[in-house]
């Protein structure tokens, strides 16, 4: 597809937190409207997972410039080389099925990690783009509507208290028989906040033109309603 016509294609950005409900939200979305669907975190988990089985180190706090030039450059390189599938229900590396493994509490927490730095977004930055294909696509992420479609038809942050995502995520893990500690969660969710929200690049901010949406007390087919109905008021090319 032509630039000018892959421009034309319709874009739906949902970015906002971590486990704020962006991800069932917008694959939801997605479906009801036949459009493409990009969890754009998969790919930041994907080279996080990819990083570690190839043994790249991620950077540390007592790393000196240098080091962490060579760290970057080298998880640039994972990002840019990564041999993935995405067909909507699974997700693939190197031919295996890595739904479980990326999910984890440690690739999400290294995912984080890695999405800090600058050269591993750079290059992912046209790859996540490859995805804008016809009839449209919902995307979510931290950085979907600020960098990476800054033309989308409509933005929206979607988010919830901290205690909401920690219940939700502690419900999630507990469903696949996991056992953690729900304070554990709650730590864990406001450190990624500030993590995202203070980083150098692509920091976590609410778009100008995003409408805020926040899911606290809502089930999901309530958030998506809401999403649905805001895209039903749109009137290209942009509205909130």
């Amino acid at each position: 597809m032509s630039a000018g016509l892959q421009a034309a294609v319709p874009v739906i950005a949902i970015d906002g937190p971590s486990a704020s409900g962006k991800g069932t939200v917008a694959a939801r979305v997605a479906a009801a409207l036949g459009f493409h669907y990009l969890d754009s975190g998969a790919l930041y988990r994907l080279t996080a997972l990819a990083a570690r089985r190839a043994a790249v180190a991620l950077p540390q706090l007592e790393d000196d410039a240098a080091r962490r030039q060579q760290i970057e450059t080298a998880l640039a390189e994972v990002a840019a080389t990564l041999d993935v599938r995405l067909d909507g229900e699974h997700v693939w590396l190197a031919g295996e099925a890595v739904d479980a493994a990326l999910r984890d509490e440690r690739t999400s927490r290294e995912a984080s990690q890695v999405a800090a730095l600058g050269p591993v977004r750079a290059a992912l930055l046209e790859r996540q783009r490859a995805f804008r294909q016809a009839p449209g696509l919902v995307t979510d992420g931290r950085d979907m509507g600020t960098v990476v479609f800054t033309d989308a038809v409509l933005k929206v942050f979607l988010t919830a208290t901290a205690e909401e995502r920690a219940q939700r995520r502690h419900k999630q893990l507990m469903e696949k028989g996991l056992s953690v500690k729900l304070e554990d969660l709650l730590r864990d969710i406001r450190e990624r906040d500030a993590r995202d929200a203070s980083r150098a690049h692509a920091p976590l901010v609410q778009d100008a033109a995003a409408g805020l949406l926040d899911t606290t007390g809502l089930t999901a087919d309530e958030a998506v309603a809401e999403v649905l109905r805001r895209y039903a008021l749109c009137a290209l090319p942009a509205c909130k």
